[in-house]
């Protein structure tokens, strides 16, 4: 197992800063998630720990040994680290098995411990049977699993995803996600892994780097950052919900009594010495109710098992809440709020 420590990275091309002053660690045998919009940085950050781009300032470390700083840098190859990327980057003119075998081949492996490694490696992935089939043949799913079980074959202790399911359908994306659950707990491999959707850093992580703007914002567990956002670029990100304007009551703790258009709440979280608190009220922590919020319907959108419901609050501030029936525009209501978190 190895760790991954980043001290101090910063990454310039040109005149714009990729990444600012970077310092976070990966524990071994972690499963870490960067997440954020395009150009946040994260696929840079994650380039960086490859060996495919160098560093401008600070340094990388994997288990304390010095992998990368501004004056010098072991090549990808010397790393001992796996990639797994969108596109896949099979080779077609290689069968499933010759790619798979292809590391263990430029390490001069001998041919019966390739062909043991690579079907077991096909059998750990769900294509066993599959070591003679071209990649064309292939479906999306399965030829993400060739390139998954390239960097398993090498017993590969860090392995990096590069948005690997943008290019799946839905019930693909699905499935993988079990996939790569099922190899990290086998494996214990500590893997980053960059992804714009925050469905697949909450199910699969067991932390989350929310990143903008080439900086970190928030480093945490999925429930934390999604429950507890430490800033309101977080919570516009992560899931559904509506920053409000509160006003502070009393203050106990870390519990704030707020007045919210004439309805008082107690929301976790520390309030500041100011008067008005930023507010989080995520959809599920909002019921209709006879006595509550009051506020307006705007528009109704179905979802399903749900109503998606837009209201308007008498302050001209927006909620959404999931509705289980539909509700007419214009409609006056009352939202009775069962969780709300103070943002720093």
């Amino acid at each position: 197992m190895t760790e991954i420590l980043i001290q101090d990275l910063t990454k310039r091309f040109g005149m714009t800063t990729a990444l600012a002053d970077i310092s976070l660690g990966f524990e071994s045998g972690s499963f870490t998630s960067l997440l954020g919009p395009s150009g946040c940085g994260k696929t840079t950050l994650l380039r960086l720990i490859a060996g495919f781009e160098a560093p401008d300032e600070g340094e990388i470390r994997f288990a304390g040994n010095l992998v990368a700083d501004a004056r010098q840098q072991k090549l990808p190859e010397e790393r001992g680290v796996g990639v797994v990327f969108q596109s896949y980057a099979l080779w077609p003119h290689m069968d499933v098995g010759d790619n798979v075998a292809y590391p263990l081949k430029t390490r001069k492996f001998d041919k019966r411990e390739i062909a043991g490694r690579v079907d077991a490696v096909l059998e750990s992935v769900g294509l066993g049977g599959f070591v003679n089939r071209r990649i064309d043949e292939l479906s999306g799913g399965q030829r993400q699993r060739v390139a998954l079980a390239r960097c398993l074959v090498v017993d590969t202790r860090i392995i990096l995803f590069d948005e690997p399911l943008a290019n799946l359908d839905m019930h693909l994306r699905a499935s993988m996600v079990e996939a790569f659950r099922e190899i990290h707990q086998r494996t214990r491999a500590t893997i980053v892994y960059v992804t714009h959707d925050q469905s697949e850093a909450l199910a699969l992580s067991d932390r989350i780097a929310v990143m903008s703007g080439g900086k970190i914002l928030q480093v945490g567990a999925p429930a934390d950052v999604y429950y507890s956002p430490s800033d309101p670029r977080v919570a516009a990100f992560i899931g559904r919900g509506a920053v409000v304007s509160g006003q502070v009551m009393q203050k106990n703790g870390e519990s704030t009594l707020l007045d919210i258009g004439g309805y008082r709440i107690h929301a976790r979280g520390r309030a500041s010495e100011v008067p008005q608190a930023r507010v989080l009220l995520r959809p599920e922590a909002l019921v209709l109710a006879e006595e509550g919020l009051p506020a307006t319907v705007r528009a109704s959108t179905y979802r399903g098992p749900v109503h998606e419901t837009q209201l308007d609050l008498a302050n001209g501030e927006r909620l959404t809440i999931d509705s289980p029936v539909a509700l007419t525009p214009g409609r006056l209501v009352r939202i009775a709020v069962k969780d709300a978190w103070i943002i720093p």
